[in-house]
């Protein structure tokens, strides 16, 4: 099975690169990636912006299921993104996220993805849909 963890954090740019994350592992069977919380991170509360975990947990979520489409020959774009805010976290936590597949089917594939603190504590959890597409398919 081949990990994509190399050649994601080697990418140059883009929104992984922009918030920091190192990925450590991006598998068709997992994807785990952290982070250090930053100013970049915040909203005007002083507490992780919902959008930087629902983005995390979608990122991580399509990784696994590109890993798993492009053993078949195929793409995948989400459709769905259901993510819920457990724990408020401030700068300087430290982050872990994981996600794994709940189903993957010949048209789509729907993932899970949790996000932990340093104390092993829940922060955020969400589910993302993602549709399989042959490449020629793919929106232009």
């Amino acid at each position: 099975m081949q990990d994509l963890a190399e050649l994601i954090n080697g990418h140059p740019d883009g929104w992984v690169k922009e918030m920091g994350l190192h990925v450590s592992k991006a598998t068709a069977e997992e994807v785990r990636c952290e982070w250090e919380v930053t100013a970049k991170h915040l909203q005007n509360y002083g507490i992780v912006h919902g959008g930087v975990h629902c983005g995390v947990i979608e990122t991580l979520a399509s990784v696994g299921a590109a890993a798993f489409a492009m053993q078949h020959g195929l793409a995948v774009v989400g459709l769905e993104n259901n993510t819920s805010f457990v724990r408020a976290v401030r700068a300087g936590a430290r982050l872990h996220a994981v996600a794994t597949p709940l189903t993957r089917g010949r048209k789509s594939q729907l993932w899970e993805g949790r996000i932990f603190d340093a104390d092993k504590r829940l922060v955020a959890v969400g589910r993302v849909r993602l549709l399989c597409l042959a490449p020629e398919d793919l929106p232009r």
